[in-house]
Protein backbone atom coordinates (compact mmCIF):
# COMPACT_ATOMS: atom_id res chain seq x y z
CA UNK A 1 0.00 0.00 0.00
CA UNK A 2 1.19 3.23 -0.94
CA UNK A 3 1.77 5.90 1.11
CA UNK A 4 -0.26 9.41 0.60
CA UNK A 5 1.19 11.34 -2.09
CA UNK A 6 1.62 15.30 -0.92
CA UNK A 7 1.47 18.08 -4.30
CA UNK A 8 4.71 19.69 -3.98
CA UNK A 9 5.23 22.64 -6.51
CA UNK A 10 9.24 22.52 -6.64
CA UNK A 11 9.20 21.91 -10.28
CA UNK A 12 5.98 22.44 -12.85
CA UNK A 13 3.32 19.17 -11.98
CA UNK A 14 2.05 17.30 -15.36
CA UNK A 15 -1.34 15.44 -14.85
CA UNK A 16 -1.23 12.71 -17.33
CA UNK A 17 -4.51 12.54 -18.89
CA UNK A 18 -6.36 8.90 -19.02
CA UNK A 19 -9.36 9.08 -20.02
CA UNK A 20 -11.21 5.63 -19.94
CA UNK A 21 -14.37 6.73 -22.42
CA UNK A 22 -15.50 5.78 -25.87
CA UNK A 23 -16.12 9.60 -26.73
CA UNK A 24 -13.22 11.70 -25.84
CA UNK A 25 -12.27 14.28 -28.32
CA UNK A 26 -8.35 12.97 -28.79
CA UNK A 27 -8.37 9.79 -27.33
CA UNK A 28 -12.24 8.26 -27.06
CA UNK A 29 -11.58 4.66 -26.55
CA UNK A 30 -8.35 4.25 -26.75
CA UNK A 31 -7.80 2.81 -23.36
CA UNK A 32 -11.05 1.35 -22.38
CA UNK A 33 -9.61 -1.64 -20.84
CA UNK A 34 -8.14 -2.28 -17.42
CA UNK A 35 -4.67 -3.23 -18.45
CA UNK A 36 -4.21 -0.92 -21.11
CA UNK A 37 -5.39 1.97 -19.46
CA UNK A 38 -3.01 0.91 -16.60
CA UNK A 39 -0.20 0.76 -18.56
CA UNK A 40 -0.44 3.68 -20.43
CA UNK A 41 -0.70 5.68 -16.60
CA UNK A 42 2.58 3.16 -16.00
CA UNK A 43 4.26 4.86 -19.11
CA UNK A 44 2.88 8.29 -18.80
CA UNK A 45 4.15 8.32 -15.19
CA UNK A 46 7.73 6.67 -16.27
CA UNK A 47 7.91 10.05 -18.71
CA UNK A 48 7.59 12.93 -15.59
CA UNK A 49 4.01 12.60 -15.08
CA UNK A 50 3.13 13.66 -11.25
CA UNK A 51 -0.19 13.12 -11.60
CA UNK A 52 -3.04 10.78 -13.44
CA UNK A 53 -6.21 12.03 -13.96
CA UNK A 54 -8.75 9.29 -14.64
CA UNK A 55 -12.24 10.58 -16.23
CA UNK A 56 -14.89 8.27 -16.95
CA UNK A 57 -17.62 11.19 -18.45
CA UNK A 58 -16.21 13.09 -21.83
CA UNK A 59 -16.83 17.11 -21.33
CA UNK A 60 -15.80 17.82 -24.84
CA UNK A 61 -17.65 20.50 -26.90
CA UNK A 62 -21.25 18.49 -27.34
CA UNK A 63 -20.89 15.64 -24.99
CA UNK A 64 -23.61 14.77 -23.12
CA UNK A 65 -23.84 13.59 -19.13
CA UNK A 66 -22.66 10.21 -17.94
CA UNK A 67 -24.73 8.27 -15.44
CA UNK A 68 -22.43 8.07 -12.11
CA UNK A 69 -22.99 4.51 -12.01
CA UNK A 70 -21.03 4.01 -15.70
CA UNK A 71 -18.58 6.41 -14.68
CA UNK A 72 -17.75 4.36 -11.47
CA UNK A 73 -18.08 0.94 -13.41
CA UNK A 74 -15.21 2.71 -15.98
CA UNK A 75 -12.86 4.46 -13.52
CA UNK A 76 -12.97 2.32 -10.21
CA UNK A 77 -10.97 -0.47 -11.31
CA UNK A 78 -8.46 1.27 -12.98
CA UNK A 79 -7.85 3.83 -9.50
CA UNK A 80 -7.83 0.74 -7.56
CA UNK A 81 -5.04 -0.90 -9.70
CA UNK A 82 -2.90 2.02 -10.30
CA UNK A 83 -3.07 2.65 -6.66
CA UNK A 84 -1.04 -0.53 -5.95
CA UNK A 85 1.01 0.03 -8.77
CA UNK A 86 1.87 3.74 -9.32
CA UNK A 87 5.34 4.81 -7.84
CA UNK A 88 5.43 6.64 -4.83
CA UNK A 89 4.52 10.46 -5.12
CA UNK A 90 2.01 10.11 -8.12
CA UNK A 91 -1.13 11.52 -6.93
CA UNK A 92 -4.11 9.45 -8.45
CA UNK A 93 -6.96 12.60 -9.45
CA UNK A 94 -10.55 11.47 -10.78
CA UNK A 95 -12.28 13.92 -13.30
CA UNK A 96 -15.96 13.84 -12.17
CA UNK A 97 -18.60 16.33 -11.45
CA UNK A 98 -20.12 13.65 -9.44
CA UNK A 99 -19.81 13.63 -5.60
CA UNK A 100 -21.01 10.05 -6.01
CA UNK A 101 -18.09 9.28 -8.44
CA UNK A 102 -15.53 11.25 -6.24
CA UNK A 103 -16.60 9.18 -3.05
CA UNK A 104 -16.05 6.28 -4.76
CA UNK A 105 -12.89 7.69 -6.35
CA UNK A 106 -11.14 8.46 -3.17
CA UNK A 107 -12.20 5.69 -1.35
CA UNK A 108 -10.36 3.40 -4.20
CA UNK A 109 -7.20 5.35 -3.62
CA UNK A 110 -7.67 8.96 -5.69
CA UNK A 111 -6.90 11.58 -3.63
CA UNK A 112 -7.21 14.23 -5.64
CA UNK A 113 -10.65 15.41 -7.27
CA UNK A 114 -11.08 17.84 -10.86
CA UNK A 115 -14.32 19.21 -11.09
CA UNK A 116 -14.71 21.11 -14.19
CA UNK A 117 -17.62 22.62 -12.61
CA UNK A 118 -16.06 24.41 -9.94
CA UNK A 119 -18.11 22.65 -7.38
CA UNK A 120 -21.24 24.15 -8.56
CA UNK A 121 -22.13 20.60 -10.32
CA UNK A 122 -23.20 18.94 -7.30
CA UNK A 123 -23.93 20.77 -3.82
CA UNK A 124 -21.82 17.78 -2.13
CA UNK A 125 -18.74 18.02 -3.82
CA UNK A 126 -16.92 20.38 -1.17
CA UNK A 127 -18.19 18.84 1.59
CA UNK A 128 -16.66 15.65 0.28
CA UNK A 129 -13.30 17.37 -0.27
CA UNK A 130 -13.66 19.08 2.98
CA UNK A 131 -14.05 16.06 5.08
CA UNK A 132 -11.70 13.74 3.20
CA UNK A 133 -8.88 17.01 2.84
CA UNK A 134 -8.61 15.75 -1.26
CA UNK A 135 -6.98 18.43 -3.45
CA UNK A 136 -9.49 19.79 -5.10
CA UNK A 137 -9.26 21.52 -8.69
CA UNK A 138 -11.82 23.87 -9.22
CA UNK A 139 -12.33 24.52 -13.30
CA UNK A 140 -14.17 27.86 -14.78
CA UNK A 141 -16.44 26.85 -17.57
CA UNK A 142 -19.80 28.65 -19.29
CA UNK A 143 -22.51 26.70 -19.78
CA UNK A 144 -22.84 22.71 -19.99
CA UNK A 145 -20.58 20.62 -22.43
CA UNK A 146 -23.24 19.87 -24.01
CA UNK A 147 -23.94 23.35 -25.19
CA UNK A 148 -20.91 25.35 -23.51
CA UNK A 149 -20.04 26.66 -27.37
CA UNK A 150 -23.04 27.97 -28.54
CA UNK A 151 -23.11 31.31 -27.18
CA UNK A 152 -19.73 32.02 -25.68
CA UNK A 153 -19.76 35.36 -25.26
CA UNK A 154 -18.18 37.66 -22.47
CA UNK A 155 -17.49 41.49 -21.38
CA UNK A 156 -13.57 40.78 -20.42
CA UNK A 157 -12.94 37.11 -20.32
CA UNK A 158 -9.85 37.64 -17.86
CA UNK A 159 -11.86 39.34 -15.26
CA UNK A 160 -14.81 37.52 -15.70
CA UNK A 161 -13.08 33.92 -15.20
CA UNK A 162 -11.11 35.34 -12.80
CA UNK A 163 -13.48 36.76 -10.62
CA UNK A 164 -15.86 33.57 -10.53
CA UNK A 165 -12.56 31.20 -9.46
CA UNK A 166 -11.62 33.52 -6.68
CA UNK A 167 -15.95 33.22 -5.54
CA UNK A 168 -16.12 29.46 -6.03
CA UNK A 169 -12.65 29.08 -4.09
CA UNK A 170 -14.29 31.35 -1.47
CA UNK A 171 -17.09 29.07 -1.21
CA UNK A 172 -14.91 26.09 -0.80
CA UNK A 173 -13.12 27.84 1.82
CA UNK A 174 -16.73 28.38 3.88
CA UNK A 175 -17.26 24.68 2.95
CA UNK A 176 -14.57 23.76 5.13
CA UNK A 177 -11.68 23.44 2.34
CA UNK A 178 -8.54 24.53 3.18
CA UNK A 179 -6.48 26.74 0.70
CA UNK A 180 -4.22 24.11 0.49
CA UNK A 181 -5.95 21.88 -1.16
CA UNK A 182 -7.59 24.53 -3.52
CA UNK A 183 -6.02 24.44 -7.51
CA UNK A 184 -7.55 26.73 -10.10
CA UNK A 185 -7.97 26.29 -13.69
CA UNK A 186 -9.40 28.89 -15.97
CA UNK A 187 -11.25 26.33 -18.53
CA UNK A 188 -9.13 26.99 -21.78
CA UNK A 189 -11.50 25.21 -24.38
CA UNK A 190 -14.74 25.32 -22.23
CA UNK A 191 -17.63 28.03 -23.65
CA UNK A 192 -14.77 29.69 -24.56
CA UNK A 193 -13.65 30.94 -28.50
CA UNK A 194 -10.51 30.80 -29.99
CA UNK A 195 -10.33 34.81 -28.79
CA UNK A 196 -11.18 34.13 -25.42
CA UNK A 197 -8.34 31.54 -25.02
CA UNK A 198 -5.54 33.78 -26.31
CA UNK A 199 -6.50 36.19 -23.95
CA UNK A 200 -6.85 34.17 -20.74
CA UNK A 201 -3.14 32.16 -22.24
CA UNK A 202 -1.88 35.96 -22.11
CA UNK A 203 -2.96 36.75 -18.56
CA UNK A 204 -2.29 33.93 -16.88
CA UNK A 205 0.02 36.05 -14.22
CA UNK A 206 -3.18 37.91 -13.39
CA UNK A 207 -4.43 34.11 -12.10
CA UNK A 208 -1.27 33.37 -10.58
CA UNK A 209 -1.17 36.43 -8.76
CA UNK A 210 -4.23 35.43 -6.55
CA UNK A 211 -2.18 33.14 -4.77
CA UNK A 212 -3.67 29.73 -5.77
CA UNK A 213 -1.91 27.54 -7.68
CA UNK A 214 -3.34 27.69 -11.64
CA UNK A 215 -4.03 24.45 -13.48
CA UNK A 216 -3.54 24.79 -16.83
CA UNK A 217 -4.99 22.87 -19.82
CA UNK A 218 -4.71 23.19 -23.07
CA UNK A 219 -3.81 19.86 -24.77
CA UNK A 220 -4.86 18.49 -28.34
CA UNK A 221 -7.56 21.78 -27.63
CA UNK A 222 -9.17 22.63 -31.11
CA UNK A 223 -8.40 26.72 -30.97
CA UNK A 224 -4.87 25.47 -31.53
CA UNK A 225 -5.63 23.65 -34.64
CA UNK A 226 -7.24 26.43 -35.74
CA UNK A 227 -4.14 29.11 -35.70
CA UNK A 228 -1.49 25.89 -36.73
CA UNK A 229 -4.08 24.77 -39.93
CA UNK A 230 -3.49 21.31 -38.12
CA UNK A 231 -7.46 19.24 -37.87
CA UNK A 232 -6.47 16.04 -35.91
CA UNK A 233 -5.63 16.66 -32.23
CA UNK A 234 -3.13 14.54 -31.97
CA UNK A 235 -1.36 16.36 -34.50
CA UNK A 236 -1.29 19.34 -31.56
CA UNK A 237 1.64 18.13 -29.65
CA UNK A 238 4.20 20.73 -30.57
CA UNK A 239 1.57 23.33 -30.02
CA UNK A 240 0.57 21.71 -26.52
CA UNK A 241 4.25 22.16 -26.20
CA UNK A 242 4.18 25.78 -26.67
CA UNK A 243 1.54 26.42 -24.30
CA UNK A 244 3.08 24.41 -21.78
CA UNK A 245 6.29 27.04 -21.70
CA UNK A 246 4.35 30.24 -21.97
CA UNK A 247 2.58 28.97 -18.48
CA UNK A 248 5.80 27.85 -16.52
CA UNK A 249 7.30 31.70 -17.68
CA UNK A 250 3.43 32.81 -16.48
CA UNK A 251 3.86 30.79 -13.05
CA UNK A 252 1.56 28.20 -13.99
CA UNK A 253 2.20 25.52 -11.71
CA UNK A 254 0.18 22.16 -13.19
CA UNK A 255 -0.26 21.04 -17.14
CA UNK A 256 -2.89 18.64 -17.85
CA UNK A 257 -1.40 16.57 -21.01
CA UNK A 258 -1.93 13.85 -23.01
CA UNK A 259 1.80 13.60 -24.05
CA UNK A 260 3.56 13.70 -21.49
CA UNK A 261 7.34 13.74 -22.39
CA UNK A 262 7.57 16.27 -24.45
CA UNK A 263 5.88 18.11 -21.87
CA UNK A 264 7.61 17.14 -19.54
CA UNK A 265 10.92 18.39 -21.28
CA UNK A 266 9.40 21.96 -22.33
CA UNK A 267 8.29 22.63 -18.85
CA UNK A 268 11.82 21.87 -17.17
CA UNK A 269 13.61 23.52 -19.69
CA UNK A 270 11.07 26.46 -19.29
CA UNK A 271 11.42 26.53 -14.98
CA UNK A 272 15.30 26.77 -15.44
CA UNK A 273 14.83 29.92 -17.41
CA UNK A 274 12.50 31.29 -15.32
CA UNK A 275 14.47 30.37 -12.22
CA UNK A 276 17.74 32.29 -14.03
CA UNK A 277 14.91 35.26 -14.44
CA UNK A 278 13.77 35.98 -11.61
CA UNK A 279 17.53 35.17 -9.88
CA UNK A 280 18.44 38.31 -12.02
CA UNK A 281 15.27 40.21 -11.22
CA UNK A 282 15.56 39.69 -7.78
CA UNK A 283 12.05 37.86 -7.17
Amino acid sequence: MRDTPVLTYSRPLLMGILNVTPDSFSDGGAYRSLNVACEHALDMAAQGADIIDVGGESTRPGSRPVSDREQIDRVIPVIRELHDRLPPGVIISTDTRSAVVAEAALAAGATMLNDVSAGLGDPRMLGLAAESGAYLALMHMQGEPETMQDNADYGDVVAEVRTFLLRCAAQAMDNGVREDQLVIDPGIGFGKRREHNLQLLSALQQFVATGLPVMLGTSRKRFMGSLCQVDEPRDLGPATVATTAIGVMAGARIFRVHDVRENRQAADIAAAVRQVADTHTGQ
